[in-house]
């Protein structure tokens, strides 16, 4: 028996909301993963958090003011400007995730758990756990730390100007690096190492999972009504399209559409793509476009 057009409807409006659901899921426990590695192995350890987490627990630090609160009040502005630019499906993953990150934080405080072991080996582990929680966050759609925002926020300033794509790298790299120089000043030369080795430890373990997130992404799209798709780029992106003849040998003749993003843009992507039924899409990393 043949499923009607209201029945086929319902199916993928549910389909898309499970999908939803179990991106909120893998953020909450992206989010608790991460908490844990700050708490029981990387602090305890003499080792930090990287980006305004890392901000967030030098202030708690040197003030002995509660790190939950400290993460809060750091991530805020970067939050609210994450609600504001990328929108809201990527302001509420980032809420989420925020939140169950500072709640896993007050509760493995409490845990009498800590890995006392030869440092570097607890920073490799903990970095690699932090790691596999971040990516799973960042697969999702999600963010708790604001560099990746501020990058953000930086590119597309970069880019808006100069009419060109930029990847986050250099600015990650150089926000990161007055972190770490303010954990070797202020705190001492031992944690700042070892905080540094927990930055190259999780972000490998990014890289692997997210190919690279911080790169630029190229969105190769092929749909038969190519119109729609290309306003709502526009309009919700603020980015153009090179458009192409292209022929599927079952489809038929269709439009190939390229689009350059970066990887906290491919969440807004995703959904005005799920819009669009029929449309077929890659995403591939593009090292540098040269113009």
């Amino acid at each position: 028996m043949p499923i009607s057009n209201s029945n086929l409807e319902f199916l993928r409006k549910l389909d898309r909301f499970m999908q939803r659901i179990f991106s909120y899921l893998m953020i909450c426990l992206g989010a608790l993963l991460a908490s844990f590695s700050v708490i029981c192995i990387l602090i305890p350890n003499d080792a930090i958090d990287y980006g305004t987490a890392g901000i967030a627990i030098i202030i708690s630090k040197l003030t002995g003011a509660n790190l939950s609160m400290c993460v809060v009040l750091v991530f805020i502005p970067f939050l609210i400007a994450g609600f504001l630019v990328l929108g809201r499906s990527f302001g509420m993953r980032a809420l989420v995730g925020t939140v169950v990150y500072t709640v896993g934080l007050e509760i493995f405080e409490k845990v009498p758990f800590e890995l006392n072991t030869e440092h570097f080996l607890a920073v490799a582990f903990g970095g690699t756990i932090l790691g596999a929680g971040l990516a799973l966050i960042l697969k999702n759609g999600g963010c708790i730390d604001g560099s990746e925002i501020f990058a953000n926020l930086v590119v597309k300033r970069l880019s808006a100007r100069a009419g060109r794509n930029f990847s986050m790298t250099y600015i990650l790299l150089v926000f990161n690096a007055c972190v770490y120089m303010a954990v070797f000043i202020k705190i001492n030369q031992n944690a700042g190492m070892l905080s540094l080795l927990v930055y190259v430890v999780a972000t490998s373990v990014i890289n692997h999972f997210t190919d690279r997130y911080e790169a630029i992404k190229q969105v190769t799209i092929i749909t038969k009504n190519p119109d729609e798709i290309v306003k709502a780029i526009k309009n919700d992106l603020n980015k153009t399209c090179t458009m192409m003849d292209s022929y599927g040998a079952i489809a038929g003749e269709n439009k190939t559409l390229i689009c350059y993003v970066n990887y906290f843009e491919l969440t807004k992507m995703k959904d005005i793509l799920a819009k669009n039924e029929g449309t077929f899409c890659t995403v591939s990393t593009i090292d540098e476009i040269v113009k």
